[in-house]
């Protein structure tokens, strides 16, 4: 599925709607250019989840994890790390919910992820040639999603 995102607010509202409808245990592999928009995407599923908290990239800190929403949200940036180093930050612990509560789990730079769970959206987004954006989703695995939400943010664009 592609959705066009002309600008920031409509990358937020297609963020908005996966909060609102993604069942716990759901990992979205955020894969784009810097600036393409993933950080953007994942705070508007904050607001889909009702978190209340600021969300912003975890670069430095690699996880962010959000507990006061719908859901749990934990929020991995791969940016500056190598898949070796990827696996000693156990990105499992978050998509199988060991040691936390099931929730969503969304990874920015998923290239950089030496191994994937088992089911997860994929989500690319990248400029058009009149430089807005686009979003290329993909369910992947034996993800149990029915994304006919989606289909109002195709319809629009």
């Amino acid at each position: 599925m592609i959705i066009n995102l002309p600008n920031f607010h409509k990358t937020q509202d297609l963020g908005i709607l996966l909060g609102q409808f993604l069942p716990a245990g759901t990992t979205i592999l955020l894969q784009g250019e810097i600036g393409a928009g993933k950080t953007t995407l994942i705070q508007g599923i904050g607001k889909g989840l009702k978190i209340e908290t600021s969300i912003v990239s975890p670069t430095f800190t690699l996880v962010n994890e959000y507990h006061e929403g719908r859901l749990p949200l934990y929020h991995l940036d791969l940016y500056r790390l190598q898949p070796t180093e990827v696996a000693a930050i156990y990105p499992e612990t978050y998509w199988e919910g060991i040691e936390v509560p099931l929730g969503i789990t969304a990874i920015e730079w998923a290239q950089h992820l030496p191994y994937q769970p088992a089911s997860y959206l994929e989500i690319n987004l990248s400029y058009t040639a009149n430089q807005t954006r686009q979003a290329e989703i993909f369910a992947r695995g034996e993800v149990q999603l029915a994304l006919n939400f989606l289909e109002q943010l195709q319809t629009e664009a």
